[in-house]
Parts: C-alpha cells; structure tokens; sequence
C-alpha cells in the first residue's frame, strides 16, 4: 500500500500512526499476522526513512500498541465504528479507511494522553494522504462520533 500523496510525518508519533494504517491494511488484505507485520515494521519493510514518507524513525511503541490493541480489540471496535455508520456496513468500506478508524479508535481509548483533536488531525492528514474524496471527511465524522463515547468527558 502507498500513498498518493505521503504526508509530512515529521514527528516519531505520526510516523508511528502511519506505519500501524499499514500493518492493519497488510494484515487484512494478506492475512498477515501481528508478528509478521511488526516483523517487517523492525526490518524496515513497512515504508520508513528514506525508503519511505517519513521524516523521522517512527515510534516503536505507538506502533506496537496501536497495532496490538487494534488486533486484541478489534470486534469491539469495529462494533464502535459500526454504530456511527449510518446505513453502511463496516465490511463495505474501503480497507485503508477500516484500518485508519481502527488505529484512531485504539488511540481514542488508550491513549488518554493525546489530545482528542490531536487524535483525529493525525488521522485524517493521513486519510488525506490516500484519499481524494470524501473520505477524510467521513473518517473525521466516524472518529469524532467515537471519541464522544471514548471520551465522554468531552473531546476538546
């Protein structure tokens, strides 16, 4: 999977958010294990450096935890995002947009310590990245419906 249009990624963190869009999308379209695609994320064969769009080594942290959390979660989250769809079915939508709400939803949760907005920028300069469309907008409508009820507390 490449993007279009890589966005700038000049931060560990981001970095890390956009190899974990990937991992998802390897896992799902080749049946990939977690293992196997932390294994290329380690050998630098998930895009990184300059082989790759970003501007800084990704955080390997973030990547393990969006990418374990995405896995050891994922019915309840697909369950999340589900919820907000609005006459569209999780199964029906694009593989790279499934795997960028999902890395967004284990951020959103777990990860209390980023700011909500902060969470959904970073998610949608990604979605810009492989998306022309509407699709930006219509993960920045699934995220922001599923940080209310990530986040109760409020999404500012």
């Amino acid at each position: 999977m490449s993007a279009a249009t890589p966005p700038s990624l000049s931060s560990a963190r981001s970095a890390a958010r956009l190899a974990a869009v990937q991992a998802l999308y390897q896992m799902e379209v080749s049946g990939a294990s977690s293992a196997e695609v932390t294994d290329d994320f380690r050998a630098g064969r998930l895009p990184r450096g300059e082989a790759g769009p970003f501007d800084s080594e990704p955080d390997s942290d973030l990547f393990q935890h969006l990418v374990d959390g995405a896995v050891r979660e994922q019915a309840h989250i697909d369950s999340a995002i589900a919820k907000h769809l609005r006459g569209w079915r999780l199964e029906r939508i694009d593989a790279v947009a499934r795997a960028i709400l999902r890395a967004g939803v284990v951020e959103l949760w777990a990860r209390r310590d980023v700011p909500t907005p902060v969470v959904i920028d970073e998610y949608i300069e990604i979605a810009k990245a492989f998306f022309e469309g509407a699709e930006p907008g219509f993960i920045n409508a699934a995220l922001d419906a599923c940080a209310r009820d990530a986040r109760p507390e409020g999404v500012a």
